[in-house]
């Protein structure tokens, strides 16, 4: 009797069992041949059959709480496998987890059979459900990283066939068409991408170290180019122009070294030529200006015309020396008639 209390108390025994063994002592206490307080021990047995009933009840309760708790962490632990399995992206943490998951299943007892094979079979489903979705990206991402490789290949053969190029405008054109397309295109494997944009890149870097070069040597040319057009502007513009046909020698000459100069410097272009073109103006107007002086003076119309108003001009003189006030003003009138026929200077 005094060991089925301690055990009870103690609470390191079964209540169930221990209810079963103080029933037995107490049907054998009815029979058994011993001296002493039978009816205080019949009490005890009772009391004690007492406490294991309420140590069933308390302890049939906290198994089924231990249960109740077991289920809902399998549970969270199943929820967060399924959300793992329908929006994950970081594949290798997420896989990682899943395993973690398994381990943390393992600690996890006290569930009827049942119930933890459901539960498991959501969770292993869920499980298969993450790999098919892993491995059906990785197949994408395979498949995109293979287009991207062939892509960025055909973009690297078209910039080294254009790199040895001195069509430099429209190839300048094409490579930077060529680097939009290259950005547009899906990446590849970090590897491969990177072996390819070197290749890519010195093609590019191949051609337009070319057309600096060209470049630099053209606009020394073109400078050296440049000093002689302003030279040879400056002669044309110091032309001595009183003697029109030596002026007129003298710019052909200089007209046709100033073609003879190769391209100068597109912003000086428009400057220089103005120049030049004054200076010819200048020489054209002197030229026109003598023929036309000389046009005049050999047209006999003209010269009638000179005569007359010489002749009016005359008859002026005498009607002013003879005072007579009607014979002036209508000589007047003759002279400004025979005036304003003739070409003004």
């Amino acid at each position: 009797m005094t060991l089925l209390e301690q055990r009870l108390n103690s609470g390191a025994g079964d209540p169930a069992a221990t209810r079963v063994q103080a029933s037995a002592l107490r049907e054998q206490l009815q029979t058994a041949s011993v001296v002493g307080d039978v009816a205080g021990l019949d009490a005890r047995l009772q009391t004690l059959l007492g406490k294991t009933d309420e140590k069933i009840v308390a302890s049939a309760a906290a198994r089924q709480q231990a249960r109740s708790e077991a289920i809902a962490a399998k549970e969270a632990l199943v929820a967060e496998a399924e959300q793992i399995a329908t929006s994950a992206t970081s594949w290798k943490t997420s896989g990682d987890r899943l395993r973690t998951i398994v381990d943390e299943w393992k600690l996890i007892k006290g569930i009827d059979r049942k119930t933890d094979e459901a539960l498991w079979k959501r969770f292993a489903a869920a499980r298969d459900a993450f790999g098919k979705r892993r491995g059906q990206h990785f197949a994408q991402l395979d498949e995109q990283r293979g287009v991207a490789k062939s892509t960025k290949e055909q973009l690297v053969a078209q910039a080294e066939a254009l790199s040895d190029s001195t069509d430099w405008k429209e190839t300048a054109a094409a490579l930077r068409g060529l680097m939009d397309q290259w950005k547009a295109a899906p990446r590849g494997n970090r590897n491969v991408e990177d072996a390819l944009w070197a290749r890519f890149r010195a093609a590019q870097d191949a051609f337009f170290a070319r057309r600096s070069a060209t470049f630099s040597e053209r606009d020394a040319e073109q400078s050296v180019n440049l000093t002689k057009k302003l030279e040879l502007v400056a002669e044309a513009e110091a032309i001595d122009v009183s003697d029109v046909k030596q002026a007129q020698s003298t710019l052909r000459d200089i007209q046709s070294r100033f073609e003879e100069v190769g391209h100068i410097p597109r912003d000086s272009m428009r400057r220089t030529d103005d120049r030049m073109r004054a200076a010819e103006k200048r020489v054209a107007d002197a030229a026109d200006a003598e023929w036309r002086r000389g046009s005049v003076e050999s047209n006999p119309f003209l010269s009638a015309l000179r005569e007359r108003l010489a002749e009016a001009e005359a008859k002026l003189e005498r009607a002013e020396k003879s005072g007579d006030a009607t014979r002036i003003a209508k000589a007047q009138e003759e002279v400004a008639s025979r005036r304003a026929l003739l070409p003004t200077d």
